[in-house]
């Protein structure tokens, strides 16, 4: 018998004074069996550092060909690609040509995967942002992981705090870019 989705719900007040936005959350998350903590986190992260209307998750394996989360416009055209992890040249190629916006967020040490890459036939590639989150700040969030989770996340000139209860983690989020040889 194969196994389910564990579903995870977060319960987020996010405050982003960089980009105005000032709201309650409440996300239930499928996680799928073959899915890492970290790649979870990063993937609920990545949707609030991207919050706005029109966001969503996708449906995860059983749609590969659409990103992982996406930002619509009221008529359903696709505005932005949000991608985790380290995917294919041909995937961020694909996506740069669908979207006008496309970023990763990644939770694995960037480089070999930009080394990867480099070079590669990538749409509009100077465009797309790389975002790594700080691995020993999500291994501490990580660590906390619960099926049911309240945080704030203030996000402020891209250092990012996310509070637990007494306890604030604090990081910063930088850009990094995919080199074009």
């Amino acid at each position: 018998m194969a196994l389910g989705a564990t579903i995870h719900v977060f319960s987020i007040d996010l405050a982003d004074s960089d980009r105005g936005v000032y709201e309650s959350l409440e996300l239930r998350v499928a996680r799928h069996p073959s899915e890492t903590e970290d790649y979870l986190v990063t993937r609920v992260l990545a949707y609030c550092f991207e919050y706005t209307e029109g966001i969503a998750f996708s449906n995860g394996l059983s749609d590969p060909d659409e990103p992982t989360i996406a930002i619509r416009d009221l008529t359903g055209q696709l505005q932005a690609w949000l991608d985790i992890g380290a995917p294919e040249a041909a995937r961020l190629h694909r996506a740069s040509k669908s979207a006008q916006r496309v970023a990763v967020y990644t939770h694995k040490d960037p480089a070999p995967w930009l080394a990867r890459i480099a070079g590669e036939r990538i749409h509009r590639v100077e465009d797309i942002a790389v975002y790594a989150l700080d691995r020993d700040w999500l291994a501490k969030v990580v660590s906390r992981l619960e099926r049911r989770m309240k945080f704030s996340l203030t996000i402020s000139e891209r250092h990012v705090y996310l509070s637990l209860g007494e306890e604030t983690l604090e990081c910063v989020v930088e850009r990094t870019a995919i080199v074009v040889q």
